[in-house]
């Protein structure tokens, strides 16, 4: 939940590098808010407003996590474009959001961190 909140406070930054890890949580709750926003719709019988409002919020978070990924593997946000290209550019698209990123600095800027535990003491 951490990473999903720290991509959220970093509401429209498409500048920096994010970690596989960060982007990947980020793309988890995103998919389990999405799925309990479903099922209350359903419940409702409502016509998709509130899984629709929640789309437009997240959709600058995400597209900021999305570049910044790519930033950490070398690569311009430029290339999520490619993800235009039927099949083929979403299944290169998925490749480059796997792909572990530089072991060091780039151009983009310095190694990503996780997230560290809060410790109880």
């Amino acid at each position: 939940m951490n990473y999903y909140i720290e991509v959220l406070k970093k509401y429209a930054v498409f500048s920096g590098r994010a970690s596989r890890k960060e982007y990947w949580m980020f793309v988890l709750f995103n998919l389990i808010i999405i799925v309990a926003l479903s099922i209350v719709e359903s419940i409702l019988n409502s016509n998709g407003i509130l899984g629709g409002l929640y789309s437009l919020a997240v959709l600058l978070p995400g597209l900021g996590a999305a570049i910044r990924r790519l930033h950490d593997i070398d690569r311009t946000g430029w290339w999520l474009l490619i993800s235009l290209i039927p099949v083929l550019g979403f299944i290169v698209l998925i490749v480059f959001l796997a792909t572990a990123g530089n072991s060091g600095d780039n151009k983009y800027g310095q190694k990503p961190k996780d997230l560290e535990p809060k410790s109880t003491n």
